[in-house]
C-alpha cells in the first residue's frame, strides 16, 4: 500500500515538476544584428540595449511568469546573411519572435522570412518606407524606428531655417535607405524652401571604401549646404577623407546628417576628427549640453543603469532601440496572454508601451510607431573628448513641426 502511494506521489511530483519546468521555460527571441565590420559601431550597442531589457524584465519576473532569452547572431549587415541567420533561428532554435537587423537591406529580407514562417518581427532600426509600404505590409512585421519619409521631413525642416544658403547637395548610400530618405528630404525641402536649388547628388555604395571621387565631385559644384545619410563606419571613413580636402570648411559646416551620427557611439568613433558644428539626430540624447531634452522622469536612471551594464563611461545613443524593441515584444506577448504568434501580432495593433524616452503607440493600419528623434548641433566642449549634441529638440513628423 505504502509502496503504491509512494509511487503515485513520485509520479505526481514528476508531473508537477515537468509542468513547472514547461511553465518557466524561456521565451526565446532571435536577434540577427551586425556584430562585425563597419556597421558594428551601431550593431553592438543595439544588442547591449536588448540584453539590458531582457535583464530588466527577467528581474521583475519575466513575461507571464516566463523569462526572456535573447539569441543573437552576427548577420554582418548583409541581407543574404540576415536571411540565413533568421531561418536558422526559426528552424534550428525554434524562436517564436524576431527583432534586430540594422540596414534597410537586412530588414525587408528578414520581413519576408517572418511572413513565410508566421513569426512576429520587430524592426528597431531600418527606415526605408518600403518595409511597411502597403504592398509589403503583412500581419507579422512591425517597425519601432523612424521611417525615411519622416526623417526627410524633419531634416528639411531643420535646413529650411538656415539663412544665407541658395544651393544644396546630397550624398547617401545607393540603396533603399539612402534613396528613400533623400527623395523625402528633397520633396519636403522644395515645399518649405522653393528658392533652394539642388545642384548635386552623390550615391556611393553601402560600405564604400573610397569616398574621394564623390567628395571631389560634390565640391566642384560648390553647394552652400549638404544633406547626408552616410552612417556608422561609412560616416567615419567619409569624414576622415572629406576633412583634409576642406569639405566641411567650404560648407561652413552647413551640413546635416539624418543617420544618427549624433550618437555618442559615432562621436566616440571619430573623437577629435568629428566635424564639429554639423547637425544630426539621435533616438536617445544620453549626453547633451544646453537645454535639457524633453524626456520622461526615469530617463537618467535608465542611462545610469545602461552605463553600468555596458561597463561604459558614456553609454550609448543606440542601445535604446534594442531596449525598446524587446519591451515592445514583451508588451505584445503580455497583452496576448501567451506566445501564439497570430495572437501576439493581433495584440500589437494599437499597442501602447512606455519607454525611457517616451510613450510609443503602434498604428494598427501601418504597424509603425512613427518614432521621432532628437535633433541638434554637434559641438565641442571641454568636458568631453568627442562631439556632443547641443540643445536637443524632439522632432516627430506625426506631431508636426513648429
Amino acid at each position: 500500500m505504502w509502496a503504491r502511494l509512494t509511487a503515485v506521489a513520485c509520479a505526481t511530483a514528476a508531473v508537477l515538476a515537468s509542468s513547472a519546468a514547461v511553465a518557466k521555460s524561456p521565451i526565446e527571441i532571435g536577434f540577427p544584428i551586425p556584430l562585425s565590420g563597419p556597421l558594428s559601431i551601431y550593431g553592438v550597442p543595439i544588442l547591449k540595449g536588448a540584453e539590458l531589457a531582457v535583464a530588466d524584465i527577467n528581474k521583475k519576473g519575466g513575461v507571464l511568469g516566463r523569462p526572456l532569452k535573447l539569441l543573437a547572431l552576427d548577420d554582418k549587415g548583409n541581407a543574404d546573411e540576415a536571411v540565413r541567420v533568421a531561418r536558422e533561428l526559426i528552424i534550428k532554435d525554434n524562436v517564436k519572435f524576431l527583432t534586430g537587423t540594422l540596414t534597410s537591406a537586412e530588414a525587408p529580407a528578414v520581413s519576408t522570412v517572418a511572413k513565410e514562417n508566421k513569426v512576429v518581427f520587430v524592426a528597431p532600426i531600418a527606415k526605408t518606407a518600403e518595409l511597411t509600404a502597403p504592398q509589403n505590409l503583412h500581419p507579422y512585421i512591425f517597425r519601432l524606428s523612424e521611417n525615411t519619409t519622416d526623417e526627410g521631413a524633419a531634416a528639411a525642416f531643420i535646413m529650411s531655417k538656415w539663412k544665407g544658403i541658395k544651393t544644396v547637395a546630397t550624398i547617401a548610400p545607393d540603396y533603399a535607405y539612402g534613396r528613400d530618405a533623400i527623395a523625402s528630404f528633397v520633396h519636403y525641402l522644395k515645399l518649405r524652401r522653393p528658392d533652394l536649388k539642388i545642384v548635386d547628388q552623390e550615391w556611393p555604395k553601402l560600405a564604400q571604401a573610397n569616398f574621394t571621387p564623390f567628395i571631389t565631385a560634390q565640391m566642384s559644384k560648390h553647394p552652400d549646404a549638404v544633406y547626408c545619410d552616410e552612417f556608422a563606419g561609412d560616416f567615419v571613413g567619409f569624414v576622415k577623407q572629406a576633412t583634409p580636402l576642406g569639405y566641411f570648411k567650404a560648407l561652413h559646416n552647413h551640413f546635416a546628417d539624418g543617420a544618427e551620427v549624433g550618437t555618442v557611439d559615432e562621436a566616440i568613433a571619430l573623437g577629435a576628427r568629428y566635424p564639429f558644428g554639423i547637425w544630426s539626430e539621435v533616438y536617445d540624447p544620453d549626453i547633451w549640453v544646453g537645454k535639457r531634452p524633453d524626456v520622461p522622469k526615469g530617463h537618467e536612471a535608465f542611462e545610469k543603469r545602461l552605463r553600468t551594464f555596458m561597463k561604459s563611461k558614456y553609454g550609448s545613443g543606440w542601445a535604446i532601440q534594442g531596449y525598446d524593441a524587446v519591451e515592445m515584444l514583451a508588451a505584445g506577448i503580455k497583452k496576448a496572454g501567451g506566445t501564439n504568434d497570430q495572437k501576439v501580432a493581433k495584440a500589437m495593433l494599437g499597442l501602447s508601451f512606455q519607454t525611457p524616452v517616451g510613450l510609443r503607440t503602434i498604428n494598427p493600419k501601418t504597424h509603425e510607431t512613427r518614432t521621432g528623434e532628437f535633433w541638434g548641433r554637434m559641438v565641442k566642449v571641454p568636458a568631453y573628448p568627442f562631439a556632443v549634441m547641443k540643445d536637443p529638440v524632439y522632432l516627430a513628423a506625426a506631431l508636426g513641426f513648429k
